[in-house]
């Protein structure tokens, strides 16, 4: 274990047992590396887990975290971009796969740990995966990971953080990310609609389950999102153009638009909200009508006057 100078005058301790695992795209699992104060942080100070917030969406709800005074566990399978976003917030950089049960125990003591808090006050299951195409040509074995990684990891995340905020007598928040991908299907997304919409589900469960011990649990689902996993499709204008047509909107969302959503869900300012999934997505899903053609006599047509029934 080595020290060394962290943000704020505090102390960043690195825990690995190999310091060949911290290569470059390595995935270094179970280990952490951590920029938080070792004395721990304030009993009044709030914390947060925020998974897959290496890069794009996860990594904007744990800089809107941050701001809004949350000392912010940044949990990713690659350790150099969970490091890169937690050393520029202050926060705790932890490695792990979500659907590891030991990896996400381990990740929950270190940060517990390094925070001194028994349990965190918010945790955001972020972290997924997809594997497009259409569903004819669809591996078992991508079928089966996206199910691992989005469902159960998801599961596996939100159980033990339920846990320990049931053990601390902490009436925490889960927030599970979740897409409009499952609200609506979409062609060629492999398993994800499915494992997004069984989300939905798990956490309409886990709220009526978790709520006795005062833990809410919703769920958001972004729509047309530029950043994170969608990057690569908008980075062809002609798709972007097409997709911005068809927000009411007018625009793509953006990856602080769906982290003032989760902070807003996850804070005591939504105190009476749970079992939800809140859509944002700028109207898509609610604007398939729209998008479909009339003729061009029936948009034209004038209303007809009501008559009125003869008296006899």
């Amino acid at each position: 274990m080595a020290r060394t100078s962290a943000l704020g005058g505090g102390t960043c301790w690195k825990l690995v047992s190999d310091p060949a695992d911290v290569g470059d795209g390595a995935s270094s699992r179970g280990h952490i590396m951590t920029n938080a104060v070792t004395k721990g942080v304030s009993s009044q100070t709030k914390t947060a887990i925020v998974t897959g917030a290496g890069r794009g969406i996860g990594e904007a709800i744990a800089r809107a975290a941050a701001s809004a005074g949350y000392v912010v566990g940044v949990l990713d399978r690659d350790i150099r971009g969970a490091a890169t976003v937690a050393e520029s917030i202050g926060g705790v950089a932890l490695a792990a796969a979500i659907n590891q049960e030991e990896e996400v125990a381990l990740a929950l003591d270190q940060f517990a740990s390094a925070t001194g808090a028994a349990a965190p006050d918010l945790v955001v299951n972020n972290a997924g995966i997809v594997r497009f195409g259409p569903l004819m040509t669809l591996s078992a074995q991508d079928w089966r990971e996206t199910v691992d990684v989005n469902l159960t990891g998801t599961f596996l995340m939100a159980r033990a953080s339920a846990a320990r905020m049931i053990a601390a007598g902490i009436a925490g928040s889960i927030v599970n990310i979740t897409s409009i991908n499952g609200v609506a299907p979409g062609p060629n997304a492999g398993a994800y609609g499915a494992t997004k919409a069984a989300v939905v589900l798990l956490t309409q469960q886990m709220a009526i389950e978790f709520g006795p011990h005062g833990i809410r649990v919703n769920s958001v689902a972004p729509g047309l999102i530029d950043g994170g996993m969608s990057e690569p499709i908008y980075a062809d204008e002609i798709v972007r153009a097409a997709r911005e047509a068809r927000v009411p909107l007018g625009r793509l969302g953006t990856v602080e638009d769906v982290a003032r959503v989760v902070l807003f869900v996850g804070g005591s300012e939504a105190a009476y909200l749970t079992g939800e999934n809140i859509v944002v997505d700028g109207g898509v899903v609610r604007s398939i009508i729209s998008t479909l053609p009339r003729p061009d006599s029936v948009e034209r047509r004038q209303p007809v006057e009501p008559v009125e029934a003869e008296s006899t």
